[in-house]
């Protein structure tokens, strides 16, 4: 794994603070007296779980949210608008921001979305040399070496993360903020990204990083600022900080102990997979997974990990091999047969593929099994809730009513709605592709007891994920995918997050 060599910076102007701010909505203390600052050339990491105020801070100092007490400074400067002009008053002063949610225009080039809203104009006609000149030198600063002309839909997630964050780089900014930057790259992916913020920082640019990945904030920060219930718990040196007190100082206790992992060689087999090949991304897979074994599947992004799991759930047809449930084939089986077999399937997208924003918790939950919440043919009211408050207790959702839309919940009980649809259906075998990703560390801490509970009362589960060092927390059994095909097996309780790391990266 490619380490991103970060020192500590001189002491060194502070471009950016927070004196004393609160920030109050109907019912909730978003901000209580919150006092930070960061510093020119500083990699600050920015913790805590959801709700714990990170978006209210940051929507702080870009001007969005305005404080009820307490000063915003920039580079010396208070933020004195009171209205809507706030936020360019602080985006004048130097502050820049990249959400998780990207807003790149796919059908537009690499220049025209670098300067979309923006574009320079001479005589009202836009200067195409002057703005694909600009948009190289903005992209050159982060390696990001791509024809300025090239449409947006031709690049890969990493390409297009390094295009927000070049966006933000022109003009001159004082600081930028990157809000879960890696969180739907894997690991190779994601050095790319952290090398852009290593070469932003040795610019003398003050950056706010916010991650749930502590392996990577390691890497990358110099210093840990952690928030909890809207207060500001401490900022430690990452260098010295032991990770478990990180986490205990994210949760306000000890994080919970993960159960020893039972052994499951003795048990049933449920799934066989021989000599699967799907061009181009898998040659030769063959593995089985038993009953109440919580199996996982490591490699790269665009090792073909999805793939795999589309292959059995019957949403991709396969070239060649076969699949065996309980000892028959399902090579010609689809998804509704699939499902019938006693199969869920988590995808990878959770916004895109996993939800209906709109729709309640209750439509998102039952919607594998409609007919058991009806009377006469119709959808009944008071079964929906029952079956549905059923779930949400079990997996402790939170929500305060049962047709809540679910786009409203936050991303970790977004994820637990689309397991629990599962869970609803009984389903015994549960397919479950980056089923962490975008979710907060107590909200992973939840899925992974989630997992191993149903592991507990027979079910089986594949669990395929770009965060190494979650694996030995849940997993009974890894793989690696590399090359199109499973090149090495790590058992519980051998699962080495650095060795699982080398062979994934092996021969690339």
């Amino acid at each position: 794994m490619t380490q991103v060599s970060m020192t500590n910076p001189a002491p060194s102007r502070v471009v950016a603070s927070l004196r004393g701010c609160t920030r109050r909505y109907p019912g909730v203390l978003a901000l209580d007296n919150a006092t930070f600052e960061v510093s020119a050339g500083e990699v600050r990491a920015l913790l805590g779980k959801n709700g714990a105020g990170k978006s209210t801070l940051i929507r702080m100092l870009t001007g969005a949210e305005i404080p009820d007490s307490g000063t915003v400074e920039i580079d010396g400067q208070s933020l004195t608008h009171s209205g809507s002009g706030r936020a360019q008053e602080s985006f004048e002063k130097g502050v820049r921001v990249v959400y998780q949610e990207l807003s790149l225009v796919p059908g537009m080039t690499l220049a025209e979305n670098l300067f979309l809203g923006r574009w320079p104009r001479k005589g009202g006609v836009i200067q195409y040399d002057k703005m694909e000149a600009e948009a190289a030198e903005a992209m050159g600063r982060l390696g990001l070496n791509l024809p300025p002309n090239r449409l947006v839909a031709g690049l890969s997630p990493a390409e297009r993360q390094l295009l927000e964050i070049a966006r933000v780089l022109v003009g001159k900014p004082k600081i930028v903020i990157l809000d879960e930057p890696t969180s739907s790259l894997a690991a190779a992916e994601a050095e790319k990204v952290m090398a852009a913020v290593t070469r932003i920082a040795s610019e003398g640019i003050a950056v706010i990083y916010v991650s749930h990945r502590m392996n990577e904030i390691r890497q990358i920060a110099h210093s840990a600022t952690v928030m909890r219930d809207g207060r500001i718990i401490d900022t430690v040196d990452v260098k010295g900080a032991d990770t478990r007190e990180i986490v205990r100082l994210m949760l306000g206790s000890e994080a919970s102990q993960n159960a020893a992992l039972e052994d499951k060689s003795r048990s049933k087999v449920v799934l066989e997979v021989n000599s699967l090949a799907l061009a181009p991304k898998l040659s030769s897979i063959s593995f089985s997974l038993r009953e109440g074994e919580v199996l996982g599947i490591a490699g790269l992004l665009g090792s073909g990990r999805t793939e795999l799991l589309q292959a059995i759930m019957g949403v991709r047809s396969f070239d060649d091999g076969d699949i065996l449930v309980d000892g028959r084939s399902v090579r010609s089986a689809g998804y509704k047969q699939m499902v019938k077999k006693g199969f869920g399937y988590t995808p990878e997208s959770r916004k895109e593929e996993g939800i209906v924003p709109l729709l309640g918790v209750d439509e998102n939950t039952l919607a594998t099994n409609f007919s058991g919440v009806t009377k006469g043919g119709i959808l009944s009211s008071s079964l929906m809730a029952e079956a549905t408050r059923k779930v949400i207790d079990r997996l402790h959702i939170k929500t305060a009513r049962t047709d809540t839309p679910i786009g409203t919940l936050s991303g970790g009980n977004q994820q637990k709605v689309v397991i629990g649809r599962w869970v609803y259906a009984n389903s015994r075998v549960l397919l479950l592709d980056e089923p962490t990703r975008g979710v907060d560390v107590e909200a992973k801490a939840q899925i992974y007891a989630i997992i191993r509970q149903l592991a507990a009362e027979g079910r089986s589960v594949i669990f395929v994920s770009s965060e190494i060092e979650e694996l030995p927390l849940v997993c009974d059994r890894v793989l690696v995918l590399r090359d199109g095909s499973l090149q090495e097996e790590f058992k519980s309780p051998n699962i080495d997050q650095d060795s699982v790391m080398a062979a994934c990266i092996t021969g690339h």
